[in-house]
């Protein structure tokens, strides 16, 4: 038994005629008419009564037929199911965020539109360091990251910009530098420094520290913290003072001033990563983001 039987003769149920089924199907009459009575063969009994000059279902071909419309709605459903799947519209995306990804209005606002095109796509989030994130997802083991470049590792990837944002420094609620607007640079000389490095000695901290030494100094590192959040939470305990993204802000930590940093100072980027054969359900968050970059800009 095949599907083509089962489609044969639900529109010649439906329409009670050989002859208009045979139409409606674009083959010929006798063919039609053979198919079905080697359905009926293989059933074991007739699915159709003559009635005049037409045909209606016999008891058996009523309970045939409300299956086969089942199996038939099934099938077609499973087809759309692939389709959707295959265009990335339905499924599961593993995301890959940086612990201070998920404090940038620019990423939040990324996870609402793309659950809002796509609601049908189970979002699963993993937070990790940019440089493991990024190894991870070369592994195959996450669908896309959003990190902060640069990354040691090379890799054919698909590199899709969220944000740039200046960089701020954190600094106890009493220090002498805490009621200022902004203050420049080369005024943190005398700081103790909490950075946060990578194994590779890329990423935001060696950026800080070459933009020390390019005011003329070296500074002193007094901690080393794991994440973003770690070197706020040090810099709120009075162990050192931070130089962070400015969305961490968002963080709301007491005990603590966050300063601007006067212009000349770096900035950090997020990016999303993808694969360069990444899944269709990452494609769509891509989609996303390009969509967003294309509406700001100018």
């Amino acid at each position: 038994m095949e599907l083509r039987h089962l489609r044969y003769f639900v529109m010649t149920a439906q329409l009670q005629s050989f002859t208009r089924a045979a139409e409606a199907l674009h083959i010929a009459q006798p063919p039609l008419g053979q198919q079905i009575r080697a359905l009926e063969e293989e059933i074991g009994t007739p699915l159709f009564l003559r009635q005049g000059r037409g045909i209606v279902l016999s008891d058996a071909g009523r309970v045939f037929w409300a299956a086969a419309v089942d199996i038939l709605a099934r099938v077609d459903l499973a087809k759309e199911d692939a389709l959707r799947a295959a265009r990335g519209e339905v499924g599961r995306l593993t995301l890959g965020l940086t612990e201070s990804a998920s404090f940038n209005e620019a990423v939040t606002a990324l996870l609402r539109r793309f659950q809002h095109a796509h609601p049908m796509v189970q979002l699963q989030l993993v937070e990790d360091g940019s440089e493991s994130l990024v190894r991870r997802l070369d592994d195959g083991e996450l669908d896309a990251v959003i990190v902060r470049p640069p990354y040691a590792t090379p890799g054919e990837r698909v590199v899709q910009p969220l944000s740039a944002e200046p960089l701020v420094a954190v600094l106890p609620a009493g220090h002498r530098l805490a009621g200022r607007p902004s203050i420049a640079l080369s005024e943190l000389r005398d700081e103790r420094f909490i950075l946060f490095s990578r194994r590779s000695g890329y990423g935001l901290s060696a950026d800080v520290v070459a933009a020390c030494r390019s005011q003329g100094f070296t500074p002193t590192i007094q901690q080393e913290a794991p994440q973003v959040a770690s070197a706020i939470n040090l810099a709120a305990a009075g162990l050192g003072i931070a130089i962070v993204p400015a969305s961490m802000q968002n963080m709301h930590r007491s005990g603590l001033c966050f300063v601007a940093l006067e212009l000349g100072m770096p900035t950090t980027a997020l990016q999303l990563v993808l694969r360069g054969d990444a899944p269709a359900v990452a494609a769509q968050l891509l989609a996303c983001a390009q969509q967003a970059a294309a509406a700001h800009s100018p």
